[in-house]
């Protein structure tokens, strides 16, 4: 086993270091035209950016101060986010490079075409003279020898040396305009885009443009993403119809909670604003469905004081997540009862309408407090129309046996970072929102925080209003 674990160790950090070499390729060295300062920023900002992250990690696993968790979750957290994004989008550049290319060298063969050459000019030359018929009393133009200048006389019909040069300088300047420069010895003739010097120019300003959009493009993301939660979340209502319950219970109002994840990054703040928003809903019934925090009651008791604000008509209702069982799931446990939530460790109520039930979640099956299904749904009447309160969407299989009509569940977040939706769709049989198992519905809700990067891409945080409907009403 402990063979199995380092060879998948290693296979992780080689993709990581492969990810990354080839991230730092993209955006420093191939934007660059040699070794350079810039390359060298480039190795140290990927380098101290996953220092960070493994830091905040080891920081968060082997107890270290609070505060060092707190100093280091952010930035840490935040590059796990920017990383993936940065290497979704240079995998996306590698798309839009040759269409790129392609288009300015179409371009410049389109310029090259369109140029018309300039006219030569005609050489200069000296106005003819009639030798046939002259004048009286002129005398014909005298030689050099007759002179005795030594100069030869200008040759009717030719320039002169002046005007020989006038011409020529002309007709070059002429001909420069309207032919390609020859290529320099040792390179190979050929079209616009196999010119020594063009093509080269060519692929730096396509690295350029294309590395450059693809941070500005990542960056975005990261950005837009994490001040979605930071900002709070939004409120869903569904409504889902029980055929067993009672026309008096028509329109009965549960506020689902699930996956706050107060913790280093998201504090007292955050689940303020969690707790506003589900009393502004004005709701009968409160689930918390786990996953609430990310540490210890002595660390984050003061992050979590704002949940005795809760107000509903029938109660507050908390469920144990996987996180609790990593946190201190008993020592949490008692600090909710003393908040004034009810917890529910496979255990029911009954309301006046429906059975209320709850269940611990899976990973407590290895400190013995699992989910017992026999203990919280066994003996109630079946007649009664029943809502369960689990964490994991898993967990639908064993309220189907039990004749359960409606699961709430949380766990998923949506997936949190596009594409982690199709990752968390391969272990979960519901991964958001509301499907149908046999007889009984299962609601998934997206959770109110996020985990590691407080950032969501194409997972809304959300709390979820459920309205109950009787088909009898």
């Amino acid at each position: 086993m402990v063979v199995v674990y380092a060879l998948v160790a290693v296979a992780v950090v080689s993709v990581l270091v492969a990810a990354n070499w080839y991230v730092w390729r993209r955006l420093f060295r191939d934007t660059t035209r040699g070794p350079g300062p810039v390359r060298r920023i480039g190795a140290v900002v990927l380098a101290g950016g996953w220092a960070l992250a493994v830091g905040t990690m080891v920081a968060g696993n082997v107890g270290a101060p609070f505060w060092l968790e707190r100093v280091l979750a952010w930035p840490g957290y935040l590059w796990l986010a920017l990383s993936l994004y940065l290497l979704l989008a240079v995998l996306a550049g590698e798309v839009v490079r040759p269409l790129l290319r392609r288009f300015l060298e179409r371009r410049a063969a389109g310029r090259q075409a369109g140029a018309e050459p300039e006219p030569t000019p005609e050489p200069l030359r000296a106005p003819a003279v009639d030798t046939e018929r002259i004048p009286a009393g002129t005398a014909p133009p005298r030689t050099a020898e007759e002179s005795g200048t030594g100069e030869k006389p200008e040759t009717p019909g030719r320039p002169g040396t002046a005007g020989k040069a006038e011409a020529t300088e002309a007709t070059d300047a002429a001909e420069s305009a309207g032919k390609p420069e020859a290529p320099a010895p040792g390179a190979t003739g050929g079209g616009p885009s196999e010119r020594p010097l063009a093509l080269p120019s060519r692929r730096l300003f396509v690295s350029r443009v294309v590395a450059g959009a693809a941070a500005a493009a990542a960056v975005g993301t990261v950005g837009y993403g994490t001040y979605g939660v930071l900002n709070g979340p939004t409120v869903k209502r569904v409504t889902v119809p029980l055929a067993k319950l009672p026309r008096a219970a028509h329109g009965f109002r549960i506020a689902v909670v699930s996956d706050v994840h107060l913790g280093p990054v998201l504090g007292r703040g955050f689940a303020q604003t969690v707790v506003d928003t589900i009393n502004s809903t004005q709701p009968d019934l409160i689930a918390v469905v786990g996953d609430l925090v990310d540490g210890s009651v002595k660390d984050l008791g003061p992050a979590a004081a704002p949940l005795a604000q809760l107000k509903a008509r029938h109660g507050s209702y908390f469920v144990t997540g996987n996180h609790e069982y990593f946190s201190g799931a008993e020592q949490w446990v008692d600090e909710v009862r003393r908040l004034g939530l009810l917890p529910l460790e496979n255990a029911r109520t009954e309301l006046p309408h429906f059975d209320l039930a709850g269940v611990n979640d899976v990973a407590g099956e290895d400190e013995g407090q699992g989910p017992d299904y026999a203990k919280a749904l066994g003996d109630r009447d079946r007649a009664r129309a029943c809502v369960l309160l689990a964490h994991q969407p898993v967990q639908i299989h064993d309220a189907v046996d039990h004749g359960v009509d409606l699961q709430l569940s949380g766990h998923t977040h949506g997936g949190q970072l596009w594409p982690g939706s199709l990752l968390a769709g391969l272990a979960n049989p519901t991964v958001a929102g509301l499907e149908r198992y046999g007889d009984t519905q299962l609601y998934v809700s997206r959770g109110a925080g996020a985990w590691g990067p407080p950032t969501r891409v194409g997972a809304e945080s959300d709390i979820t209003v459920i309205e109950l409907a009787s088909l009898k009403a």
